[in-house]
């Protein structure tokens, strides 16, 4: 599980009681199985005739997700099986949309355009595959600045995930 997508989940009575007790759980896992997960550890609860309230106190794999301690399960469920969907941008684009999860979902499904080494890379095959360039005039046209431009006037937006890992998305 060292590459899940965890949270820990804490039991209040024994926390409020100064007593660390609670369980890791791989977020991805059905809802029933994380559920009885919580179960059984509250079961286990130093505190047992208080035992029945829990919180996320911690998480992993959640990249620029950002889990508060009053996150629903079912909430965090689905957040981890997007980004487990989309490993290499699900969190980022969670983080572009305000974590709204079917505005990412959407912009992944419907407005990916890939991942390329630069914006200007983007800007060169966009233009070569939509329009005929002539050969006295390819040297002469700025890629750099035209990825730039698109991305300023909002028609698209990126995440650079790693040196030479653009990934562009088109914003309508």
């Amino acid at each position: 599980m060292s590459d899940a997508i965890k949270i820990y989940v804490a039991d209040l009575a024994a926390y409020n009681n100064g007593v660390l007790h609670g369980v890791w759980i791989d977020a991805t896992e059905e809802l029933d199985t994380i559920q009885d997960q919580i179960n059984e550890m509250l079961k286990a609860s130093p505190v047992k005739e208080e035992a029945e309230e829990y919180a996320v106190h911690d998480h992993e794999g959640f990249g620029s997700y950002r889990v508060s301690e009053f996150s629903g399960i079912e909430e965090l469920h689905e957040i981890a099986c997007f980004i487990e969907e989309y490993p290499e941008i699900g969190s980022e684009v969670l983080a572009h949309f305000g974590d709204d999860l079917d505005d990412a979902r959407k912009a992944i499904e419907e407005n990916y355009s890939g991942c390329y080494s630069s914006l200007a890379d983007y800007a060169q095959e966009l233009t070569e595959s939509t329009s005929e360039i002539p050969k006295h005039l390819e040297f002469y046209i700025d890629y750099e600045r035209m990825g730039r431009d698109m991305e300023m006037s909002g028609d698209i937006f990126t995440i650079e995930t790693a040196h030479d890992q653009v990934h562009v998305f088109w914003s309508h």
